[in-house]
């Protein structure tokens, strides 16, 4: 019993050294205000490096997320929605979404993405400054790769450490 809880700690270890499985703290969440047709927030600004989330759950209606030039497409229209997209470094520009079966209705966003080294101060004007490390993604990495070697020692003590206190252990 014991092995496999290891196991599947070592395996978790590896999923989240990969950022298979962290959700990043900077993602901006896009969901849907049914009441309305709308996506909520409509109009948003991000930095290359982010992620959109698109994500709603149990909606009367079934929405789907799609840009309007076929950069991200977040399928057939459903009830329950979680898609992420990341716009990569290099992908600055404004981009248009639309909703496709409520889209004659205004179901409509836009997300814009200033480029690495650009940000909006609260004024309104843009400023530059130098770009950082994602300083969440190198945390996650740090902790699966913190969790993979301390479960491949716990394995192989597990495995081995007895026979080893055994052999040792009679005179």
């Amino acid at each position: 019993m014991r092995y496999q809880f290891l196991t599947l700690l070592t395996a978790f270890g590896v999923l989240l050294a990969s950022n298979a499985v962290v959700a990043q703290d900077d993602d901006v969440i896009i969901t849907v205000d049914s009441t309305n047709l709308q996506f909520s927030p409509a109009d948003i600004t991000i930095n290359e490096g982010q992620a959109v989330r698109f994500f709603w759950s149990g909606e009367l209606l079934p929405h789907n997320a799609v840009s309007t030039d076929g950069l991200f497409d977040s399928g057939e229209p459903s009830r329950n929605v979680d898609y992420r997209f990341v716009f990569q470094v290099g992908m600055n520009g404004t981009y248009e979404f639309v909703c496709e079966p409520h889209e004659q209705l205004g179901m409509v966003g836009i997300i814009t993405v200033l480029a690495m080294n650009e940000t909006q101060n609260q004024t309104g004007e843009t400023d530059f400054e130098e770009a950082g490390p994602n300083e969440n993604q190198s945390n996650a990495t740090s902790y699966g790769v913190g969790i993979i070697i301390v479960s491949i020692f716990a394995l192989l003590f597990y495995r081995y450490g007895a026979l080893v206190t055994i052999k040792f252990g009679k005179k």
